[in-house]
């Protein structure tokens, strides 16, 4: 099974690799988000600073996003996605190798984006660190709640919009959890209260990869009936 749920990741990789548009556009959809923020802010480095985590997250977030109705949409169109569910591979097995690949392609460029549009945002240096860290943490979990959303909508007709307002309210606590460590560390509050936000996230991604796959092919079954 190892093998194979590796197979499936490779090929969406090269997939994403060979198509294009997915990762770059989420990354150039985070840079566009984040530049209009800022100059709406105005040259209040201050406020901008306070604001900085925030803004990265939700521009995070509604990047992530973009990308979600590519996850199973191209499979069942072609027909790979009816494949897959009669091979030996279980649905969830499926469901989390491809949400894992929607991080590696979506989640991961944005992660090293970040620190760069940090610095346009005039994020202080001691807060790097821990926004990095909650991204790190945090970013597994909207795509593996976003595949709940894809697998949900697959088959619908601009299924994307319909995906997206789903699984918004899941990432609440995401983006809660996420911007408040960076928060704590802008506001000098003791490590302790900081490593209590990135707990609190890494139990909402905990819970995340556990009950993503499920639900997602709960939906795909519903789909290819």
């Amino acid at each position: 099974m190892g093998r194979a749920i590796a197979a499936l990741i490779a090929r969406d990789l090269r997939l994403a690799v060979r198509a294009g548009g997915g990762g770059g556009m989420a990354v150039f959809f985070f840079l566009i988000t984040v530049s209009v923020v800022a100059v709406g802010v105005g040259p209040n480095l201050s406020l901008l600073a306070q604001i900085a985590p925030g803004i990265l997250w939700v521009a995070l977030l509604l990047s992530s996003l973009l990308t979600l109705e590519r996850l199973f949409q191209a499979d069942l169109e072609d027909g790979t996605l009816d494949l897959l569910a009669m091979g030996p591979l279980p649905l969830e097995a499926i469901a989390a190798a491809k949400a894992f690949s929607h991080w590696l392609t979506t989640g991961l460029p944005l992660l090293v984006a970040a620190p760069l549009l940090g610095l346009l945002l005039n994020l202080p240096v001691n807060v790097f660190p821990p926004l990095i860290l909650s991204m790190a943490i945090g970013t597994p979990a909207l795509s593996f709640l976003g595949a709940i959303g894809a697998a949900l909508t697959v088959g619908v007709r601009r299924g994307g919009l319909l995906a997206s307002l789903l699984v918004v309210p899941f990432y609440v606590p995401v983006l809660i959890f996420g911007v408040g460590a960076a928060d704590e560390a802008i506001s000098g509050a003791p490590p302790g209260v900081m490593m209590q936000a990135l707990s609190f996230l890494g139990a909402v991604t905990l819970a995340s990869l556990v009950i993503g796959p499920v639900a997602a092919a709960a939906g795909l079954r519903a789909a290819l009936k």
